[in-house]
């Protein structure tokens, strides 16, 4: 295993974490003897960083449960989340954060992070409840090590969120499909330049760079190096020297091993030219069902009406790729999943976007397409659920 430092701590991550998430579940619930046996196998081969969640159903449970029977918890360093969305009142902090030291037994988190705060209002939000005094508290306590937060939104709201307090470390999503896509490269680099540690998740999106269409799936088998598409994927990021971590929600044996195996032969810029090349040319195959063709640069940001058009074109995009499912989620989520809306359906036709296209995309109508496709009568309750959910 390799490892990266967090130099503001001066702490030793292993390049790759265990992402808690995808448990096998057996009967509804996680199958822990399984779970544990992939845990365990991780940490004996170096990993130690282990990534849940409040709302990951029964995850916390199951690494704490791990952790207690193994004897491992000064061996690792736990990450998990404050639903923020949740918090109406500034007790409530205490509330999750508890409830989570139990779920967890333990009585600190070495990475704690506001889950999926995607905008600076959402920060301001919290900020007016307290938020900064409760974790000045907790830090000097010792029962939060580092403060954090994880992102779905567009790279200018994620510079934004950066400059909004003095965070220790940050998680995006990250993988060759979306280098322009949410906090995308910029991001990255800006994280980078602060000298803030980088937790990525979804490296192989979800599961969708590893099960290619064909023909892209055959440019990679044309290269010299044999290598599996998950492979392929997780070296794009370890190429990157501002990642930190690269979680990988790892639910056999087999995935332990490989991606143990791959995180201790890759590294920063270990990608020849050639090598990068063929990321390309996937991406046009992977790309060849595009409806739109936004490139995700921005130009045509701010909309004046607040609306996310390259999270809205992407997850329109997706919405084909990946399925329809996988696309209206990330929408919702992208788009809806935060204090000021940014879904297409907001676009007054103004066409100020249009004027700083350098594709020269047709956005007002592209964004018609995607407000039919997406904002449906579902969209519109579950909009209305989120709304409940996050209203203060």
């Amino acid at each position: 295993m390799q490892y990266r430092l967090n130099q503001k701590k001066n702490q030793k991550l292993s390049v790759l974490g265990f992402g808690c998430m995808r448990f096998t579940r057996k009967g509804g619930s996680i199958d822990q003897d399984k779970a544990e046996r992939e845990m365990k196998r991780a940490l004996d081969l170096g990993v130690n960083y282990f990534d849940t969640a409040y709302v990951y159903p029964g995850s916390e449970v199951c690494l704490g449960k791990f952790i207690k029977r193994y004897g491992c918890r000064e061996q690792i360093s736990i990450a998990t989340k404050l639903p923020h969305y949740r918090v109406k009142q500034t007790a409530d902090f205490d509330r999750y954060f508890d409830e989570e030291l139990e779920r967890l037994q333990t009585d600190y988190i070495d990475y704690y992070l506001m889950h999926m705060m995607n905008d600076r209002q959402s920060w301001n939000r919290l900020a007016e409840l307290g938020i900064i005094e409760w974790i000045e508290q907790k830090k000097k306590s010792g029962a939060i090590r580092n403060i954090g937060f994880s992102f779905h939104g567009g790279t200018e709201s994620f510079r934004e969120l950066l400059d909004a307090y003095d965070w220790e470390f940050c998680q995006i999503q990250f993988n060759y499909m979306d280098e322009h896509a949410q906090a995308g490269v910029e991001g990255l680099k800006y994280a980078g330049e602060k000298g803030i540690p980088v937790v990525v998740m979804e490296p192989l999106r979800g599961g969708r760079l590893v099960h290619l269409p064909p023909k892209a799936a055959a440019e990679f088998s044309k290269m010299p190096q044999q290598r599996s598409a998950a492979e392929w994927g997780l070296r794009w990021i370890w190429n990157h020297p501002e990642v930190t971590v690269v979680l990988s929600g790892m639910n056999d044996l087999s995935q332990v091993e490989e991606n143990c195996r791959i995180a201790a032969e890759s590294g920063p810029d270990h990608l020849s030219k050639k090598e990068l090349a063929v990321y390309d040319r996937v991406l046009r195959e992977i790309h060849a069902a595009v409806k739109v063709g936004c490139t995700g640069c921005g130009y045509c940001q701010p909309c004046p009406q607040g609306v996310d058009i390259p999270n809205c074109f992407s997850s329109y995009n997706n919405s084909y790729s990946d399925g329809y499912v996988t696309g209206f989620r990330e929408y919702l989520m992208c788009t809806a999943m935060r204090k000021d809306k940014s879904y297409a359906g907001l676009c007054v036709g103004c066409g100020a976007c249009e004027k700083h296209c350098p594709q020269q995309l047709p956005v007002r109508q592209d964004l018609k397409r995607v407000r039919r496709r997406f904002e449906t009568p579902v969209f519109a309750v579950a909009r209305r659920i989120v709304d409940m959910v996050m209203r203060y």
